[in-house]
């Protein structure tokens, strides 16, 4: 099953005044989808090993069975890193080899496991299965033999040529170097969590890493969200890039503690950071670049170096490093290794040499070095490595390869019982000459606030299905210019029918750049489409069908497809043609044709008055409706498909359920007939205005297919 609901832009605008909130914004994004942001769990108590997890193996030796982890407030979890002199990973310790201190108080190790991960999976491994949704990505990545790495492109502090150069590196990199198991994404500064895909489809990852272009001193605004500043001094926007950097690290090490608490990898991409910019690149109007008569520190490498400008520099990076203390600390506490790539290889300067904005030699020199250490901190920090000044990155990154193939797992419950919201010093050694430890260097343990909040557990929480459903309702950010949906059911000739639908976020303006158009490309293994939503006049779309208009703007087409993975792109265009916003992802297109019992993706219908209603029940090719806010004066139509294997029919019910996952009162299903969907008619009107979820269930004699999908209902 298939249900997306996008939105296409920018991010939101903010203003300067607020922009020490953007921390907070990414953080509250990464708890939206996750758990709090309370130190990582093991998994619950366990008495014996599970017998269907069998044994782990080193080369062709049975080592320990699955380890126990046991669940409390004070359990902490270590990866570590064992290596010989010649740098190859040592697999032969056992549990008694290892010596855990914290805070310099030796530590009983209470479970242990050696983790290798190989190209070639065991025959005894638990099969990796597709990844459709977030569910699959959670279920997948939480698997100690799965390696989880995330590239962060810091294109906001990478010089355009410098990134194409590193992108020619990594990618050759991934080509020989990637497992079929891993699990892989690109981020930006400004990627909304939301939007992060982690996938094993490699080769899209390539492709996104061969497109990368740096923007670092480029004051071009691209999107809605950089024109709120493009017109601030230099000084302003250098510190709005780094507080969008900064941030967007701090958010995307919280969503990977969400979803494992294994070792997850970030590849940092950045030729480093500071809060300093030299007198004679300061400007008034960033977008317009320094001027002379505005600046007389132009074309004067002395500028500076006087014992001011040099103070300002210690000063504002002082402030820097203490922001960068969050992000690692934010990293540790949820096992995230960032390791640090300088695209600018041997770099001998920051600055340009030559033109009006020629910096001295000593401002040079110090912000060169001062940046580079950045990148040293963040990977030192967080257990990982950075290569800096080396023109050659294959080494670095096959050291991050394999640190993330093999290590022990190690738990302890502490004997300090920290309940003091403080970082506690972690150090491992092991019982063993000649071999070097790496290990994360600490954890911030919780607070007494915590600790209570743990034991009493969370108040009215719902089921995790539940929850999931109800993070579809996210409100979209400001500055979205369009809102899609995107359903799949059972072609013809064994394909599937995939339906897209936009509509505007916001009424429109009647201005010319409105969003009138929607260029659709889709690319699979049966072949592409392409077409507008709607069309021009005069014109048609390559394999799309019944591209139009209806009431309220939205706009809706519909082509066949292959099951698979199917490559999505879509472009807003206004009514001149000109290029307004676009994105670019990938889908799973299920196949409804196979042995199991499936459905199809439940699709909402609106009708305002009666009139509307009776139109909605009888048309089967009315459009869906994007968005799932209603109102109590409206009604409301749920359809949805269900296929069975064969000739058997499978009986279907709906159930109303609040928030919190329980249930309400049945409604009432037409079954489906003559070849059209299933209809649930969901009665508002006695209902308050707030979340809801529609609980639908399809059975056979063999098999039960459970679907929620939820709605908001306003007054």
């Amino acid at each position: 099953m298939t249900s997306r609901h996008r939105q296409l832009s920018s991010p939101s605008p903010i203003r300067w005044a607020v922009l020490v909130c953007l921390v907070a914004a990414y953080i509250v994004i990464g708890q939206a989808q996750q758990p709090p942001a309370s130190p990582p769990q093991p998994e619950a108590v366990q008495d014996e090993p599970s017998p269907e997890s069998g044994a782990a193996t080193a080369g062709d030796e049975t080592v320990d069975p699955a380890p126990i982890f046991r669940a409390g407030i004070n359990v902490v979890r270590v990866d570590a890193i064992v290596m010989d002199g010649d740098g190859n990973h040592v697999s032969d310790l056992q549990a008694s080899d290892f010596e855990v201190y914290e805070d310099g108080v030796l530590q009983t190790v209470e479970s242990f496991q050696l983790i290798e991960i190989d190209a070639i999976p065991s025959p005894d491994a638990e099969q990796t299965q597709g990844i459709t949704n977030r569910n699959d990505v959670e279920r997948e990545a939480s698997r100690s033999d799965v390696r989880v790495f995330v590239i962060f492109f810091d294109d906001y502090h990478v010089r355009w040529e410098n990134g194409k150069k590193a992108s020619a590196q990594i990618v050759e990199f991934l080509e020989k170097n990637l497992f079929p198991t891993d699990l892989i994404a690109v981020m930006y500064p400004l990627t909304p969590l939301m939007d992060l895909n982690l996938t094993r489809n490699h080769a899209m990852v390539m492709d996104q890493v061969n497109n990368w272009y740096g923007r670092k001193y480029d004051y071009e605004a691209l999107n809605e969200y950089e024109n709120q500043y493009a017109f601030y001094p230099t000084e302003t926007v250098e510190l709005i890039r780094n507080y969008v950097s900064f941030s967007a690290l701090q958010g995307l090490a919280i969503h990977l503690g969400g979803l494992r608490e294994a070792r997850k990898n970030v590849l940092v991409v950045s030729e480093g950071y500071t809060y300093y910019v030299p007198p004679q690149l300061r400007g008034r109007n960033a977008s317009l670049g320094p001027s002379r008569v505005e600046n007389p520190a132009v074309g004067d490498p002395s500028a500076g170096s006087s014992f001011y400008e040099e103070s300002r520099q210690v000063f504002s990076n002082a402030d820097m490093y203490a922001d960068l203390k969050r992000i690692y600390s934010t990293a540790n506490r949820f096992n995230t290794a960032f390791y640090t790539v300088d695209p600018r290889g041997l770099a001998i300067s920051e600055y340009d040499l030559s033109g009006p904005g020629v910096i001295g030699t000593g401002t040079n020199s110090a912000v060169l070095g001062s940046t580079q250490d950045t990148l040293r901190l963040l990977a030192e920090e967080t257990d990982g490595r950075a290569i800096v000044n080396q023109n050659d990155f294959i080494p670095g990154l096959e050291q991050m390869m394999k640190d993330a193939s093999a290590y022990y797992l190690l738990s302890y419950n502490s004997s300090l019982v920290p309940t003091d919201g403080e970082f506690h010093e972690i150090e491992v050694k092991v019982k063993r000459d000649g071999v070097k430890v790496r290990n994360r260097s600490g954890y911030w343990a919780m607070s007494e606030r915590d600790v209570k909040r743990a034991l009493e557990g969370p108040a009215n929480e719902p089921p995790r299905a539940v929850d999931l459903a109800l993070n579809s309702l996210a409100e979209p950010r400001r500055g979205y210019l369009v809102k899609t949906w995107i359903g799949t059911s059972r072609g013809a000739n064994g394909r599937t029918k995939v339906t897209f639908v936009w509509e505007p976020t916001r009424g429109q303006s009647g201005r010319g750049d409105d969003p009138a158009r929607v260029l659709v490309t889709a690319m699979g293994d049966g072949g592409s489409y392409r077409g507008r939503v709607p069309e021009r006049d005069g014109t048609s779309g390559r394999g799309l069908a019944g591209s139009g208009a209806a009431e309220g703007g939205l706009k809706m087409a519909s082509f066949d497809a292959d099951p698979g993975t199917l490559q999505l792109s879509l472009v807003v265009e206004a009514k001149s043609g000109e290029v307004l916003d676009r994105d670019r992802d990938e889908i799973e297109i299920p196949d409804f044709t196979g042995p199991n019992l499936v459905l199809g993706t439940p699709a909402f219908f609106r009708a305002r008055n009666n009139l509307e209603w009776q139109r909605v029940v009888t048309d089967w090719d009315a459009v869906p409706a994007v968005s799932r806010d209603f109102r109590r004066t409206e009604r409301i139509l749920l359809r949805f498909d269900a296929y069975a294997p064969g000739t058997a029919e499978p009986d279907v019910t709906a159930w109303l359920l609040n928030r919190s996952g329980k249930r309400m009162y049945p409604l009432i299903v037409q079954p489906s007939e003559d070849g059209h969907p299933n209809q649930v008619d969901v009665p508002v009107v006695g209902l308050a205005p707030a979340e809801y979820v529609v609980e639908l269930t399809a059975t056979t004699s063999s098999d039960e297919v459970v679907e929620l999908v939820a709605f908001r209902l306003k007054s």
